[in-house]
């Protein structure tokens, strides 16, 4: 079976890198600590604290394999490949909703570092979907799950 390929910005592998340390490091004695504080409470089949400390240990267990793999399987975008005026991964990209005019901003980034309210959109997203390979100037019409609706690039630049 084929592996996924998380593509990334270097800055984005070192976000996770340094998630990943904080909770094998940090978290993890942090919960086993509150796991043994919950045990001292006696009987565990009635006890909240523990059954809390087992939740949030196998949410980190989760996310540290989910950060592992992701870091594993990393590919490091490079657009320098590519030229200046077209849209790709780890580019900023700059449009003008049509027809009102409202301007809006965004990174397209690979999904391990999408944080929309950075923005910062996925690579799978729709509008990165639809954006990229086009370069400024390009009107194009962009289809969500809430509509339509056309754009035109004004500005693509490295991020």
């Amino acid at each position: 079976m084929e592996e996924k390929v998380y593509p990334m910005t270097l800055e984005g592998k070192a976000k996770l890198e340094a998630e990943l340390e904080d909770l094998k490091v940090n978290k993890r004695k942090e919960i086993v600590e509150r796991i043994k504080v919950a045990r001292s409470f006696g009987d565990l089949s009635e006890n909240s604290e523990y059954e809390s400390a087992k939740d949030e240990q196998a949410f980190v267990e989760g996310r540290i394999s989910t950060l592992e793999t992701m870091i594993r399987f990393a590919e490091i975008i490079n657009d320098s490949d590519v030229d200046e005026n077209i849209v790709s991964l780890g580019r900023k990209i700059t449009f003008v909703e049509l027809p009102d005019g409202d301007e809006e901003t965004y990174k397209i980034v690979g999904s391990a570092e999408a944080d929309p309210l950075d923005a910062k959109i996925s690579n799978d997203s729709p509008i990165a979907k639809a954006l990229l390979n086009k370069s400024v100037g390009d009107v194009v019409s962009i289809e969500t799950p809430g509509g339509a609706f056309d754009v035109k690039i004004t500005k693509v630049e490295k991020a």
